[in-house]
């Protein structure tokens, strides 16, 4: 029992490190960015083009996260390997299940809110259309990395250790969070944490992924399969 629990959640330096890291990415970053880029503009005499921005952004998350956690990340990894039948099961388990209920509380919300546009499925279309590259590798691959490591391994993988109800809950509240509070704080309207509402069938489905297979890969893969397939479909 004491290997899987190793295995599974971090040590604590890594939470004390991660939960840090979390704060800083969760409620600075948002508003804090902008200002350190156009800081080093000056100092450089050089614009920045934006997709240049998003890049370096999340490849220090991504790196942060891989110096911070790359312990965790190693016993996740063998966990990985050692249940690779059951992590292919619980991903495709885990894509039926995002959608099928996605579709279900969507059509619910929209009997709710059906004049709030998703202001971040917005910004990242424009920013597909603006550079697709760049941003296709942020959207597929480098923020489900960063997003999975903090809100399933930090977030739910050490609160679910203390109370299983608590870790899905403050997980897939925080991830619904991620999505929307800096888009009300920058127009100044409180109704718009409604489409929260849409973000929490995503939240439950990769923290019962990450739980059901052993490893955090399985999250991360299911995380940006679905990001994959909303470009597909023009999000």
């Amino acid at each position: 029992m004491a290997k899987k629990q190793s295995s599974l959640y971090m040590t604590a330096g890594e939470q004390i490190a991660g939960v840090v890291f979390f704060v800083i990415y969760l409620l600075v970053l948002p508003f804090a960015t902008a200002p350190i880029f156009r800081f080093v503009e000056r100092l450089i005499a050089m614009d920045i083009p934006r997709n240049v921005e998003n890049m370096v952004y999340y490849y220090v998350l991504f790196a942060t996260a891989v110096i911070i956690f790359h312990g965790f990340l190693g016993r996740t990894t063998r966990n990985l390997f050692d249940r690779f039948p059951l992590v292919g099961k619980t991903a495709l388990a885990g894509l039926v299940a995002h959608y099928g209920l996605n579709e279900l509380v969507y059509r619910l919300v929209n009997l709710v809110i059906t004049s709030r546009t998703n202001l971040n499925d917005t910004t990242i279309s424009a920013q597909i259309e603006d550079a697709p590259r760049s941003t296709l590798l942020i959207v597929i691959f480098l923020a489900p990395f960063v997003e999975e490591v903090l809100f399933r391994g930090l977030v739910f993988g050490n609160l679910k250790n203390k109370s299983r109800l608590m870790g899905y809950a403050v997980s897939c509240l925080l991830f619904a969070l991620l999505h929307v509070w800096q888009f009300a704080v920058n127009n100044q309207d409180v109704t718009y944490f409604l489409v929260m509402v849409q973000y929490l069938v995503p939240g439950v489905v990769l923290a019962w992924a990450y739980e059901h297979s052993g490893t955090l890969w399985t999250a991360i893969g299911v995380h940006a399969a679905v990001n994959a397939l909303s470009v597909l479909a023009g999000i």
